[in-house]
This record gives structure tokens, C-alpha cells and sequence, in this order.
């Protein structure tokens, strides 16, 4: 009898590990899988780009779900894939937008919106060190320039042009290692305009 009970609980616990690995199974394809690639994904900053705003080994989540929804805007930092090497991923913060003409010179970000013959200038405070670097460029309705926050230390689109709309993945949108620098929206820093 006592025999019986035994067998008869065998099956019923191998049935609950099979289920449960049913459900983790199900769970990652339809809820953990689309959330990793339409939603957030993870992002460890590398290089000294972006420093002081981001240093190396910083772990980060980055909204890809926003720019579905609206076009990405000047000041965002963002993640994107490298034009020349798409298998790459780099970290930049967006300055010039689509249809815009810009000119660097001595430093100065100066800006010609689309349409208009107004010239803005940019106050970048998150900057850490700039390098005179003198150019022009037109932007076209899909590009984006982006530069990083260390000049000295940046490869950017000074040096390799603008980034298409097609190679943007999100914006930084959570800062979550180191526990001391956590935060969420991290660097944000509105572009101040003369």
C-alpha cells in the first residue's frame, strides 16, 4: 500500500518540474524575449567618451520603445549602432537633428534649424573638454550628429559622419550600476540655446 502512495507521487512531481519548465519556457518567448528586443535592453558603457556623464563599466538600460513612439531630440544621450561597423554599438549624445546645417568652430556648436535662416548656438555645460575642430555639415531628413561629452577622447560623427535613423537603438534611460550613481533619465542635460 505504502508502495502505491509512492508511485502514485512520482509522477505528479515529475509532472511539476516539467510544467514549471513548460512555464519559464513560455514566460521567456512571449514575455521576457519581446521585452528584450522592442522594449529595454542592457548596456555597459565602454571608453572614455562620455566621461564624466558615463565611465567605463557603468551598467545601463536603454528605452528602445520611445523612439516607436516620437523622433529622438537634441541633448538625448543615446545608444545606436556604429555606421561604419554596425555589429559595434557606441554611446553618443545627439546634437544636430534631421534637415539641420551645422557649423562647429572653435568649440561653439551653431545651429541652422530646417526651414528657417534663425542660427542657434549651443551652451553644452555637460562638456567636459573640446578640441577646436572646424565643420560644416547638412544634415538629411534621416541623420542625426552626435558627438561625445569628452571631445578630447570621442570618435563621433566628426570624424564618421552622421548617424542614420535606421542604426538608433534608444536613449539611455536608467543608470543602474554603480549603486552610487544610479538613476534614471542619467546625463540628461537640456541644450541651452542662444
Amino acid at each position: 500500500m505504502e508502495n502505491e502512495k509512492e508511485q502514485n507521487r512520482k509522477p505528479k512531481e515529475g509532472n511539476f518540474w516539467s510544467e514549471t519548465l513548460r512555464f519559464v519556457l513560455i514566460s521567456t518567448v512571449f514575455v521576457v524575449l519581446p521585452i528584450r528586443l522592442y522594449v529595454a535592453q542592457p548596456f555597459i558603457v565602454s571608453g572614455e567618451s562620455m566621461s564624466p556623464s558615463f565611465e567605463t563599466g557603468e551598467y545601463l538600460i536603454v528605452d528602445q520603445l520611445s523612439y516607436y513612439l516620437r523622433e529622438p531630440a537634441r541633448g538625448e544621450v543615446v545608444v545606436f549602432r556604429y555606421p561604419v561597423d554596425p555589429s559595434k554599438y557606441f554611446i553618443k549624445r545627439i546634437i544636430g537633428l534631421p534637415g539641420e546645417k551645422l557649423e562647429l568652430n572653435a568649440g561653439k556648436v551653431t545651429i541652422e534649424k530646417e526651414g528657417t535662416t534663425k542660427t542657434i548656438t549651443l551652451i553644452e555645460n555637460y562638456v567636459k573638454k573640446d578640441l577646436p575642430h572646424d565643420t560644416k555639415i547638412s544634415l538629411n531628413e534621416d541623420e542625426y550628429f552626435v558627438m561625445g561629452d569628452n571631445r578630447q577622447a570621442s570618435s563621433d560623427s566628426r570624424n564618421w559622419g552622421p548617424v542614420k535613423r535606421r542604426l538608433l537603438i534608444g536613449r539611455a534611460l536608467v543608470r543602474l550600476l554603480p549603486i552610487a550613481r544610479a538613476e534614471v533619465l542619467p546625463a540628461k542635460a537640456p541644450l541651452n540655446e542662444n
